[in-house]
């Protein structure tokens, strides 16, 4: 008699090679023929074009340092003088009109600041480095420039020849000029840095949140376990498998 010849069914999936990446790895290298297009890089052809906004900004800001000067020689409060002579006195002791040229500059610094920061902000709202350096630098210039101006153009400050010009008596007004020039001269820059960085934060575009991959080959682990093993844990044959029989269990019986 022909004896039945034995035969296992269970059938196991090839491992895949080591030498053979997954398809879908994501840490794989990128095809060998990929590469950068030279002479175009656009980090720093938008580094450049930030660079340039910036410097435009500090040159508006200078220039309009002019108007702010302006504004200041028309607003500021006049200090009222009297000479008999021999000394120039003020005509009001009680009078704050010195402090009042303090303030009024630096509250129109702080209006200008305001503005230069909204107007930055609506033509490029992604903001950027540059462009706060060119409202603090621009802001100063411009203060700078403000504070010169109102003072040349306004009363000289020769005030002893301007007493014996108006003569005995006569009031005439003091030189503009600024005490605190610290507070007045920053009151631009950081005012105008201030607001931008707030305008930023709150109403700037948001950078795109980051696109979480798989674990590596998490999708291709079988269900029981990885590259053959058990639920339970251990390596070996699967249950049914010739390796995982007892001995004579798969042997033909005698005379069959």
């Amino acid at each position: 008699m022909i004896a039945a010849a034995w035969h296992d069914g269970t059938v196991t999936a090839p491992l895949t090679p080591p030498h053979q990446p997954q398809p879908n790895d994501p840490w794989q290298a990128p095809p060998s023929g990929s590469h950068v297009l030279p002479g175009k890089d656009p980090d720093a052809q938008e580094r450049r074009t930030e660079l340039l906004q910036g410097a435009l900004v500090a040159v508006v800001l200078t220039v309009a340092g002019v108007a702010l000067g302006l504004l200041w020689l028309w607003l500021a409060p006049r200090v009222p003088l009297v000479s008999d002579d021999t000394a120039v006195f003020l005509k009001n002791s009680e009078g704050e009109e010195a402090i009042g040229a303090d303030g009024t500059f630096v509250l129109l610094a702080l209006a200008f600041g305001l503005v230069s920061a909204v107007a930055v902000f609506l033509l490029r709202r992604r903001g950027g480095i540059p462009l706060v350096v060119g409202l603090a630098l621009g802001g100063l210039l411009g203060s700078l420039l403000a504070w010169g101006l109102g003072t040349w153009l306004g009363p000289t400050s020769d005030v002893v020849a301007h007493a014996k010009e108006v003569g005995k008596g006569v009031t005439f007004d003091a030189p503009l000029k600024l005490h605190a020039v610290g507070a007045a001269v920053l009151a631009w820059p950081i005012a105008a840095t201030a607001v931008h960085l707030g305008l930023t934060a709150l109403f700037g575009p948001r950078d795109p949140e980051p696109e979480w991959m798989s674990p590596y080959g998490a999708q291709d682990a079988a269900p029981g376990g990885a590259y053959g093993q058990t639920p339970g844990g251990a390596e070996g044959a699967a249950p049914g498998s010739a390796e995982g029989q007892a001995p004579g269990a798969g042997r033909p019986s005698d005379g069959s």
